[in-house]
């Protein structure tokens, strides 16, 4: 992840560079040049232009960059203080990632979850892809509409949280514990991962194209396609006393022999014979 980034508002080339060398080479020399380093590249985006700082700016000079962009939403009360999340209210997740020109989507949708959860793991999964590929060296530029997720990870809450055992300073556990946790394994995995923040439902392609890709998600979700229900099947009933029964009752076998009547056929066989008294 890139630990700081060059704005040039004024100089040979403005941009916006991920390497001080970079910037130096634009400003050095430049009569008036304007430029500052920043933490996060949505204040340098601000920096560079207050107006459009809501807008996507792409790395400029470099269109080797890959886009990703994601998205979570739901359909429920989780927003709105003092409701809840039902049951049944439907919530999803989108990603979409361009590489040099060739654009990979995926999303999924998910029963009784929170806009929040879902943001993250718009994330989480992207990175997962990106991860798969083996892209994670390559320069990444991260576009996100949701300010819960960038600013866990550009203002330090991750590190914080992850340092009190998931816990806020406060000592109460973090919300989408499990989903955060996962977040937290990715990042470092990449070198040059930036992030940026844009405005959702505006003028942003790419983020435009996740929020309608989760939207359909979410339409063709039917309570019948909810599977996470546990239901589990009963067992007959036993009868215990026809079951006894028939425990002690076994069944003759064919070749059961009745020793009683033999011996008595035997018997009289012998009185016929004279061999026997009566």
């Amino acid at each position: 992840m890139a630990n700081k980034f060059y704005a040039v508002k004024k100089g040979k080339k403005p941009g916006i560079y991920l390497t001080w060398d970079e910037a130096k080479a634009q400003v050095n020399g430049f009569s008036g040049a304007q430029y500052k380093s920043f933490k996060t590249k949505s204040e340098a985006e601000e920096f560079m232009n207050p107006k459009s700082a809501k807008k996507m700016v792409k790395s400029v000079g470099n269109s080797s960059h890959i886009q990703l962009f994601s998205d979570g939403g739901s359909r429920n009360h989780g927003n709105k203080k003092g409701q809840h999340v039902k049951d049944d209210d439907k919530a999803a997740w989108a990603y979409l990632i361009i590489k040099d020109g060739k654009k990979k989507s995926d999303s999924a949708g998910e029963w009784g979850a929170t806009n929040n959860k879902m943001e993250v793991l718009g994330l989480v999964n992207a990175l997962r892809y990106v991860l798969s590929q083996g892209w994670e060296n390559e320069p990444i530029d991260a576009i996100l509409d949701s300010k819960y997720v960038l600013n866990s990870i550009t203002q330090h809450w991750l590190a914080g949280w992850k340092r009190r055992g998931w816990k806020k300073s406060d000592g109460t556990v973090i919300k989408n514990k499990a989903e955060f946790m996962q977040l937290a394994e990715l990042l470092p995995k990449f070198s040059q991962l930036s992030f940026s923040w844009t405005k959702g439902h505006a003028i942003n392609e790419g983020n435009n194209f996740v929020d309608e890709l989760l939207n359909k998600t979410m339409d063709k979700m039917t309570k019948s396609s909810n599977s996470a229900k546990k239901t589990s099947a009963k067992p007959k009933a036993v009868n215990k006393t026809s079951a006894v029964k028939e425990k002690s009752t076994p069944k003759q076998d064919s070749k059961y022999v009745d020793t009683k009547a033999s011996v008595s056929a035997i018997r009289k066989n012998l009185e016929q014979l004279g061999l026997f008294d009566k």
